[in-house]
């Protein structure tokens, strides 16, 4: 009986479906109805989240080492908007990426360029520049132009070096601001389901930018991210929803500094 018991443990383990391990990789946080299933929206810090959809992970900005990512499912899809450290770290990909070269990694030629030989072997590079567009897994990626329009600030992040997108997913519009204040081709966007929108200065744009920005382009849910500046201090979302007035417009604010650098 005992002999017979074991067997019949083994059969079902290797006949259980393969969906049991996915889901024991599945992420924790937000969930927004598409038309293939939900997107999980899950923060990690400052400028890096994940999110899944349809049995796919996505990292969009990853750094911060190896066990900041400790746990969580592996990238099917990398997206990086720039060079700047908070945003891209080779060391943190080289950690987090899986062997087998089907990682594919989404950036602009200035980011594609600091890719060492070793990360190469293990990732699919897609350089896009403001404008261009492909697909992924099903996913539309659009990048569109982020940087600095204000006098003097053009240094920070000048324009047509770095990317924003804007990703089509299951029917879904979800614009990725990246480092950018509040420019013409931003309020020029339609049909924006999500955005995350940074709010720091100098670096991006203030409350006040934002909230104008918002107004303009009319997203349905808006993720405050990249919201603390070097001296600690946060934006006002208070302010900031204050100043978008009753206009349809969801503002989550979610924790993005639950785990530092």
């Amino acid at each position: 009986m005992r002999y017979l018991a074991i067997v019949s443990a083994v059969v079902l383990l290797l006949t259980m479906p393969a969906t049991c391990g996915a889901q024991e990789k599945g992420l924790s946080g937000d969930r927004i109805p598409t038309d293939n299933g939900a997107l999980v929206i899950h923060p990690v810090n400052h400028a890096t989240f994940l999110m899944q959809w349809n049995g796919k992970t996505i990292y969009v900005d990853p750094v911060g080492g190896g066990k900041r990512f400790a746990g969580l499912p592996k990238p099917d899809l990398v997206l990086v908007t720039h060079m700047h450290f908070d945003h891209f770290d080779t060391k943190t990909l080289e950690a987090v990426v899986p062997a087998g070269g089907k990682t594919v990694l989404v950036a602009p030629k200035t980011v594609a360029e600091k890719i060492p030989e070793t990360l190469r072997g293990k990732v699919t590079v897609r350089i896009l520049t403001n404008g261009e567009k492909t697909e992924v897994l099903g996913i539309g990626i659009e990048a569109v132009p982020a940087y600095n329009s204000t006098s003097g600030k053009e240094k920070f992040h000048p324009k047509g070096r770095d990317n924003g997108y804007v990703l089509t997913i299951g029917g879904k519009k979800v614009y990725v601001a990246g480092d950018t204040e509040d420019t013409p081709e931003m309020r020029a966007l339609a049909g924006i389901d999500i955005t995350f929108l940074p709010m720091n200065l100098p670096y991006t744009m203030s409350v006040e930018q934002a909230a104008e920005a918002i107004r303009q382009f009319k997203p349905k849910i808006v993720y405050p991210y990249h919201y603390r500046s070097q001296d600690g201090t946060k934006a006002d979302f208070e302010q900031l929803r204050k100043l978008v007035g009753d206009g349809g417009v969801e503002i989550r604010v979610r924790e993005w500094y639950a785990t530092e650098r």
